[in-house]
């Protein structure tokens, strides 16, 4: 039992090593050299300089937009100004600029008739109850003249019903107007508070400025029409049919360096470009009302179908700062990736070099249970394989291979 147990802990407190072979090919070196490169190139360059494998990431962004239009435009000779064009008024990150509005003015509850319901008789008009695309709840009554063949379908609601279509032109001023954003952001990972413009920027800088992309980065006035060209869209038929515009403002803030380095990169996009050319559901409008009472306290109303370009302020935010626990991660990864050309190398060599069979009886050892017993019976009491044996501890465990000693 005790020789056992002292077995035992001598073979737990030996160490093993991997037998090496050296192989003196050019091919394979060069090969094997060549892989480790693009490895190396592939984790410092990509991973490390570009990716920035070593920081600590916080893209939780917390942000906030304030937005105010300024500009005057005309719709029917009348001026407007941003009372009458910008909706909702609160100045949030999403609004509209109304370029042009269908009026249906004195509109009273009661009864009249809906101009898309065709109809013969009332069991036609039966036919359209419930139906929502309609200015009203259908009555399943059909009203028509004394010898007329056809008539339309009654509805309950305001009348008389909205008008379709008028001949109003938009209001192409809107490439004038411009778009003050007031953007803070924090990144709470790392406790960093930013805004889109700088600190040290006076108010007078801010009225005059206007942004470019080279010229004035940081200004925070936009001009409505350098928006619109930047997304390739014609100014006109936005303004009559209406339409959707992003504006992006991507922090990408590298916190190594001074903060004052972190700042906003703005882009344009138009958000509904897959439906621009779609005869359904084209552009962008909305209805809203304006209500009134009569002195006989009847109420009545103005209803106003507004085409409208809708702005959608996005914020996006990414900040990065050294973190020891990343950077030990992936140099641990680039190391052990380092490997994968010895594991190539060893493919090519066991399978497609000349003398292959070589390679695989240095590269692995065979030993059967028979050699293992006679291995046992001659080190008994054998001085001689005591000699041997404290020879092969002493080696060094590498073997050189060369192509010149190869069939």
């Amino acid at each position: 039992m005790a020789s056992m147990l002292g077995a035992f802990v001598t073979d737990f407190f030996t160490y093993e090593t991997t037998k090496s072979v050296v192989v003196k090919s050019w091919s394979v070196g060069i090969v094997n050299r060549i892989i480790q490169l693009l490895i190396i190139i592939y984790f410092v360059g990509y991973v490390f300089l570009y990716e920035k494998a070593y920081q600590q990431n916080d893209t939780g962004v917390e942000s906030s937009v304030m937005t105010k239009v300024k500009g005057f435009g005309y719709q029917d000779n009348q001026v407007q100004d941003t009372a009458d064009y910008v909706y909702p008024p609160q100045g949030a990150g999403v609004f509209c600029i109304i370029t042009k509005v269908i009026v249906t003015d004195n509109q009273t509850r009661g009864l009249c008739e809906e101009p898309s319901l065709d109809c013969a008789n009332h069991t036609d008009c039966e036919a359209f109850y419930g139906n929502n695309l309609v200015n009203g709840a259908v009555t399943g009554r059909c009203h028509k003249n004394f010898n007329a063949s056809e008539g339309k379908c009654e509805i309950r609601g305001w009348c008389p019903t909205e008008k379709k279509s008028f001949p109003r032109e938009p209001m192409v001023d809107v490439n004038n107007f411009t778009i003050f954003i007031k953007n803070s952001i924090r990144f709470p990972m790392f406790d960093v508070t930013r805004g889109n413009f700088p600190q040290h920027m006076t108010s007078k800088e801010i009225k005059s400025c206007s942004y470019h992309p080279v010229r004035s980065p940081l200004c925070p006035i936009f001009r409505v029409g350098d928006i619109l060209n930047s997304t390739g869209q014609d100014v006109h038929t936005l303004a009559t049919m209406g339409g959707e515009i992003g504006i992006n403002i991507a922090w990408r803030c590298d916190l190594d360096w001074d903060e004052e380095h972190c700042r906003p990169q703005y882009s344009f996009t138009r958000l509904d470009a897959p439906f621009s050319h779609n005869s359904v559901s084209k552009g962008y409008n909305f209805r809203f009302a304006r209500y009134y009472k009569k002195e006989d306290g009847l109420d009545y109303r103005t209803l106003f179908k507004a085409h409208a370009i809708r702005f959608d302020i996005m914020v996006t935010g990414n900040a990065g700062k050294f973190s020891t626990v990343p950077t030990l991660i992936n140099t641990v990864a680039a190391l052990t990736s380092i490997g994968l050309g010895t594991v190539l190398c060893d493919i090519i060599l066991l399978n497609f070099m000349k003398g292959a069979d070589q390679y695989k009886a240095k590269k692995f050892e065979e030993v059967s249970e028979a050699q293992i017993e006679a291995s046992i019976t001659q080190s008994q009491g054998s001085q001689l394989s005591l000699k041997q044996e404290t020879k092969t501890l002493c080696d060094s465990g590498a073997v050189s291979l060369s192509n010149d000693l190869l069939p």
